[in-house]
């Protein structure tokens, strides 16, 4: 520390303890400081105008007050050094939010002067605007550039919608008796600020559409085009599936021979009458003679008597001419430098069969995710945020338009290192009202273990990020919060985390977002309209360079700045995790696909490991879990007799059987990890966590208050059954079940896994995670090639019934194996994909600082290595608009009940207003 800093702290010690009182306030024009009180001021750095404490002798007295507890008791204090910043900073308060910090740091600059302080006013303030803005403005030649890259993807798709509207707008001149070119649609009364819906397959509908004039029934183009042809879908029956809740003690292995399989295999799918009702009036449906489609029966939410009319949003040729003034761009920057997609190699291309021979500075920006021998794949892109130079853009697009993962690695060392830190986080969304105390500080979170709702305390929920929770069995607790912060308020509520994020995202001309909301309102009930928006809102204003927010190549911004915009983040995902593998609720997020690319930043870890006692213990329940699969989905009954004796055992310790007591308490005898709980929950020291659970309900463990939402409809007299039916609503016509009813599982599979010894598979999958790369890591990622999806759903098909999901039950139907989000694969898994098809995915580990981009259709799944904190954020690319297009349509003929049923992307309206942007932006720079 320099002398000047040791003699300005030698003076605050000096004056630090001295009495004294307040000077009067004083206008301009008051008594003025003498020399010597200004030499004073000035050496002790206040600020110009700063009204300082003095003493009875009118000496200058350093406050002591932290500005970030705003305590004066706290001991020693360490003043920043800056000049005019008076800031101080105690000695605990350093330790607990700047841990990474050194006294000497912040002495040099506080984090007030770093721009990442967090004390709960700074974390409130409005973001300053140069942490808003891109980091450089594009040139010319870049903007011509991008341009035409944007229009060269966007044209095969814009070709296709034309020829869909061509082909309709053709049908209904026949039918009319005129010329095409005579044909005038009428267009439909909307507002930019709306959105429409198909009434029939839930698409949205962006231009040309059918409507009827009697109930205002819409009809999108491909429905039309099915009523034609006879195969209508998009509304398929629904089905109901029992899920069965056989209690804690279930969970761990507890087997009811008495209950299966006799009863469990008797339970049938209930379909229900509504849903006869909705195919019977699908078949029914049919074109009219003279080629003009009636409106839907009352049963699909018709009247059943108007006649369909052709509607319009755009003007009549508006997509066709688009499509003409696109290719004439595209011919004027014929000539133009476009990167190569796949013609040639890149920089980091590894041939397979010669690793021995890569350089250092290839090896430091790919990452090995996979061993296949067919592929030149197997290394991603990853190269460093401090190292992204402006040419690095092509090499990403080479990656990217590949369809391949791409890492970014260290993006968090390009942020002012505002702390991530969960508490932090709590510190700067909590508001405290009297009239919403409950709902800020109580929070949603789900048990990966039985996918079950439980109301925990926020505060106690990140004490358990921090230190970990376990059952009152010993089983690792892996919750992850429910959408928290609301993706909707995340910026609201935590601004300069939002700001932070924004910052810290690599390659901003595909990432950036437009961050600007739109408002809402309602239409017939039916169509999504402008939300109201927050006065506050409105009162503090919104920064006027807000519509420069948005990455050039990013779709998802290209929409009018009042049109009503798909949520695309950010989002943040906050969960716990263990390094090894529990193969029973160890999965963060399990195998989907987003509809759109998305980019994912690991912005925080906290280790938990386990002692060896608690790993014992894992192992030991693990080998009960292994048992229960053998018996209850492979049906080998050899080790039935072991494992009740063993379980009746355990149950007498661990009082799993304990009756039910009148009173409203739970008493739970210590675990086999010595960790109790009142409510069946613990954390690694043994400290109470009380929940406030939405419902409660007595079982055998004591356990948490929970309740399964997730597809499912729980009864609310849980406590006087032993078995307990909740039904998750799915589509009979795309099930496994149509496939020829519930499929066994392979034969060749039952024989491997039976015969395999307990022990040797334990520790196998224990041992797996050891190595170092684990041991560093966050986040461990299985993302499969899009190539391999149609091999990936075969197998998932085939094995479906190895699988567990609601209330750690063995899946029984399958919608679809991807959308529905109820797999998640294993080790085991991965190793049996790869040996029966072949594929396996690129896996690697998330370290804390690195970004995922997520090309759009790609499936994948997340497991933590650690308690983790991920934000991310979806983007719109256009290598990727034909996958997207892709998805929706594969969205489209889903249940209407389905959790990915919704088209929230409008993808195809994204696309016609993209070029009209682009075009737009296009006329200065060609004129």
């Amino acid at each position: 520390m320099s002398s000047e800093m040791g003699k300005k702290l030698q003076m605050a010690q000096e004056h630090g303890v001295a009495d004294g009182g307040f000077p009067s306030r004083r206008r301009n024009g008051g008594r003025r400081p003498s020399p010597d009180e200004a030499d004073e001021e000035a050496l002790l750095n206040f600020r110009k105008g700063c009204r300082a404490r003095r003493d009875a002798n009118g000496k200058v007295i350093e406050s002591n007050m932290c500005h970030q507890c705003q305590r004066n008791d706290k001991g020693r204090v360490v003043r920043c050094a800056q000049d005019c910043c008076t800031k101080r900073f105690c000695i605990p308060c350093i330790q607990r939010w700047y841990p990474h910090s050194t006294e000497e740091a912040i002495a040099e600059a506080c984090p007030f002067c770093r721009g990442n302080c967090n004390c709960k006013a700074c974390l409130r303030l409005d973001v300053p605007k140069d942490l808003i803005k891109l980091d450089s403005d594009f040139s010319e030649e870049e903007r011509l550039q991008h341009s035409a890259y944007l229009l060269k993807f966007l044209l095969p798709v814009l070709k296709q919608i034309n020829q869909e509207q061509m082909l309709e707008k053709e049908m209904e001149a026949k039918n009319q008796g005129l010329l095409l070119s005579d044909l005038k649609v009428q267009e439909a009364c909307w507002g930019i600020d709306e959105r429409a819906y198909c009434d029939n397959c839930r698409t949205s509908i962006f231009d040309l559409h059918r409507s009827c004039p009697n109930c205002s029934y819409d009809l999108c183009l491909v429905c039309c085009r099915e009523i034609g042809e006879g195969h209508l879908q998009g509304s398929g029956a629904e089905v109901e599936v029992d899920y069965i809740d056989n209690g804690f003690a279930y969970l761990h292995g507890k087997y009811f021979p008495a209950k299966y399989p006799e009863e469990r295999e008797a339970l049938k799918l209930n379909v229900s009458t509504s849903s006869e009702d909705v195919v019977r009036s699908i078949a029914e449906w049919k074109v009219n003679m003279d080629g003009s489609i009636p409106c839907a029966p009352e049963s699909l939410g018709g009247c059943g008597g108007g006649i369909l009319e052709l509607r319009t949003v755009f003007s009549n040729d508006q997509v066709s001419n688009l499509v003409k003034k696109v290719e004439e761009l595209l011919q004027i920057y014929k000539k133009m430098d476009l990167p190569i997609l796949a013609e040639q190699g890149c920089s980091c291309s590894i041939p397979e069969g010669r690793n021995d021979s890569i350089n250092s500075r290839v090896i430091n920006r790919v990452r090995k995710a996979a061993s296949r021998d067919d592929t030149g794949d197997n290394y991603l892109y990853c190269p460093n945020a401090l190292d992204i130079h402006n040419e690095d853009l092509k090499h990403f697009q080479h990656h990217w338009a590949k369809g391949e993962p791409v890492i970014v690695s260290n993006v968090l060392e390009n942020t002012s290192g505002l702390s991530w830190e969960p508490m932090v986080m709590w510190r700067a969304f909590r508001q405290i009202t009297n009239t919403k105390h409950t709902q800020h500080l109580d929070v949603t979170a789900i048990d990966c273990l039985d996918w079950a709702e439980v109301d925990v305390n926020i505060y106690h929920f990140f004490k358990g990020y921090s230190e970990g929770r376990f059952d009152s069995c010993g089983w690792p607790q892996i919750l992850k919060l429910k959408d928290w912060p609301p993706s909707d308020a995340f910026e609201e509520k935590l601004p300069r985390h939002g700001a932070e994020f924004i910052n810290s995202l690599p390659f901003k001309e595909y990432t950036h977002p437009f961050v600007k909301k739109a408002r809402y309102k309602q239409r017939n009930g039916k169509r999504e309209g402008r939300k109201k928006g927050k006065q506050e809102d409105r009162e503090k204003g919104e920064h006027e360079d807000s519509h420069n927010r948005y990455g050039f190549l990013n779709l998802a911004v290209k929409l009018p700045e009042d049109s009503l915009k798909p949520d695309m983040g950010p989002k943040t995902y906050i969960a716990y995790g263990v390094l090894q593998e529990l193969g029973r609720g160890d999965s963060v997020t399990k195998l989907h696909c987003d509809m759109s690319d998305a980019v994912n930043i690991l912005t925080h870890t906290a280790d938990v490991p386990l002692t060896d006692e608690q790993l014992n213990c894992v192992n030991e329940l693990k080998k009960k879990h292994a048992a229960q699969d053998q018996m209850e989905i492979y049906h080998n009954f050899q080790t039935q007799k072991d494992v009740m004796g063993s379980q009746d055992s355990a149950s007498s310790n661990e009082s799993l059987n304990q009756d039910e007591k009148d009173e409203p308490s739970f008493t739970v005898e210590k675990s086999c990890c010595n960790l109790s709980d009142e409510c069946g929950i613990a954390t690694a020291n043994g400290m109470e966590m009380p929940q406030n659970g939405k419902r409660k309900r007595q079982n055998p463990s004591g356990g948490l208050s929970r309740m399964v939402k997730a597809k499912t409809d729980a009864s609310d007299q849980a406590d006087q059954a032993d078995y307990k039916e909740v039904t998750a609503k799915i589509d009979i016509e795309t099930s496994v079940n149509a496939h020829g009813g519930p499929a066994d599982v392979s034969k060749s599979g039952t024989e491997s896994l039976a015969n395999q010894d307990l022990d040797d598979c334990i520790h196998s999958q224990t041992s797996e995670y050891e190595g170092l790369e684990y041991v560093d890591g966050g986040a461990l990622w299985d993302i499969f090639r899009k190539e391999d999806v149609p091999k990936l759903q075969e197998y998932l098909l085939k094995h479906f019934k190895e699988f567990r999901h609601v209330h750690c039950s063995p899946l029984r139907q399958v919608t679809h194996p991807i959308h529905d989000q109820t797999f998640y694969l294993t080790l085991e898994h991965k190793r049996k994909l790869k040996e029966e098809y072949g594929i396996e995915p690129w896996t690697f580990v998330q370290k804390l600082g690195d970004a995922v981009f997520i090309p759009a259709g790609c499936p994948h799944q997340v497991r933590n290595l650690k308690s983790c904190i991920k934000v991310a954020l979806d983007f719109v690319s256009p290598e990727n608009v034909k996958e997207c297009l892709h998805l929706t349509e594969e969205f489209r003929i889903l249940p209407t009940n389905h959790r990915a049923k919704e088209d929230k992307l409008e993808i195809k309206k994204m696309v016609i207003h993209a070029a009209l942007k682009v075009i737009q932006d296009l006329k200065p720079l060609t004129s």
